[in-house]
């Protein structure tokens, strides 16, 4: 059984560890749990590995955000992997900072990536992993916000989301995603010293 895992973010140093970048910290962190080293292929950068009996494949693509869709539709084909056994994870300015939120389909909310995947594929019924960025930025500066670093502030909350999240899609994996999002769902991360703001 073979499963597709996708984080969406933007090749190039400049966009390193950005927050529309999440995507590629969280796979590059399940990466480095499972011992999976990411290596550039076919419209993505790719890790493969086993776990538990399944095969898993791990991209990153480099196609730039907005035509994510490519890299999945490619490796889907080319890997004969079913709709159920993608998952993609994604930055989300519609969720707070404390929040992960993992959802079988859906709208793409805005996010170019996860518009493309749906306009590659020819449906929405995919499993996304919505990572929670927040909207602490000023009107009009959206883009920025998104494309911008994370402050040190963030960074504590961030690391655990991250180790969330890859708890998370091993839960996917082994379980399913419905007693995945039963477990996860409704999970806030805590700081140390209070919440988040």
């Amino acid at each position: 059984m073979k499963y597709l895992l996708v984080g969406i973010g933007n090749v190039g140093e400049a966009y390193v560890h950005t927050r529309h970048n999440i995507g590629f910290d969280v796979l590059d962190a399940f990466a480095a749990r499972h011992d999976m080293v990411f290596r550039p292929d076919r419209y993505a950068d790719r890790a493969e590995g086993r776990w538990k009996g399944k095969q898993l494949i791990l991209i990153k693509p480099t196609t730039y955000v907005n035509l994510s869709g490519k890299a999945v539709k490619y490796w889907m084909d080319k890997e004969k992997i079913p709709l159920e056994q993608l998952l993609v994870v994604v930055d989300d300015i519609a969720l707070p900072l404390d929040t992960v939120r993992l959802r079988p389909g859906g709208s793409d909310g805005g996010h170019n990536g996860l518009k493309h995947i749906e306009e590659m594929l020819g449906t929405r019924q995919f499993a996304r992993l919505r990572f929670g960025i927040g909207q602490h930025f000023p009107k009009g500066q959206q883009v920025e916000y998104v494309l911008g670093k994370w402050k040190p502030e963030e960074w504590e909350i961030v690391q655990k989301k991250i180790s969330l999240c890859v708890d998370i899609l091993e839960s996917f994996i082994s379980r399913g995603i419905e007693a995945t999002m039963n477990d996860f769902n409704a999970r806030k991360i805590k700081l140390e010293n209070g919440s988040p703001s």
